[in-house]
């Protein structure tokens, strides 16, 4: 029997806002990709990465001076939001906008094209803030993980919902930040690494409280469903 959907495109099956969020991330990276090639930009585009990185990535350090003289200059308060966009290397990029592609898809079904652009830069904004405030580094954060891991506290809050609503163990929502937390760790140990992991859990934990007040309902629809319990 023919199937009617057999020449469907499959990224129909994906909302467009998310769609869109991994093009501008897959896109950035294609341009500094292009630059590094030498596809672009001539000799000096091979550093098109590193000026980013200067200029648009999250330095602790600046932001507790900006703190300390109560000066708050657009030029260090947009790296807020850019630092998301931009990634230290293709490997980088390719797992950030493969975790927004699969972890969006269910979240982007449920919220508001609004809600979720909410979710992923209200988390990666918090993730900042928190990064700044609990490590004392020079290293600068960057990268979609904080907001992606965002939009995994939001994958979380429905599960959690859904699962108390059937009576369901609802701690199992919490498996998949447990086993990506447990692979960091694992990670760390092995090959090393700095203090991107505080930045990601503040993400999650910012993207799930956030979803108590921009999902479909709010807090109403998560007191209904377990008052049916």
């Amino acid at each position: 029997m023919y199937n009617e959907n057999a020449d469907a495109s499959p990224f129909n099956v994906l909302p467009p806002v998310v769609i869109a969020l991994a093009a501008i991330l897959a896109g950035v990276e294609i341009i500094f990709q292009a630059g590094e090639s030498g596809l672009v930009g001539g000799a000096g585009a091979v550093g098109w990465r590193l000026g980013a990185l200067e200029d648009y990535a999250f330095f602790g350090p600046i932001w507790a001076q900006m703190l300390e003289k109560s000066y708050f200059p657009l030029e260090h308060m947009q790296r807020f939001v850019t630092y998301p966009f931009v990634h230290g290397s293709f490997t980088h990029a390719a797992f950030a906008v493969v975790i927004v592609l699969a972890i969006g898809k269910a979240v982007g079904e449920v919220f508001s094209a609004v809600s979720f652009i909410a979710v992923f830069m209200v988390s990666s904004i918090v993730a900042a803030l928190v990064y700044a405030l609990l490590t004392d580094t020079q290293q600068p954060l960057f990268g979609a993980y904080p907001g992606a891991y965002g939009l995994i506290g939001a994958f979380t809050f429905l599960l959690w919902v859904n699962l108390a609503a059937v009576g369901a163990n609802s701690m199992r929502a919490f498996s998949l930040i447990g086993f990506l937390m447990l692979f960091q760790l694992v990670f760390g140990l092995l090959f090393g690494g700095g203090y991107d992991w505080v930045a990601d859990v503040a993400g999650f934990v910012a993207g799930f409280l956030l979803s108590f007040v921009v999902s479909p309902g709010g807090w109403g629809r998560v007191l209904a469903k377990l008052r049916k319990r």
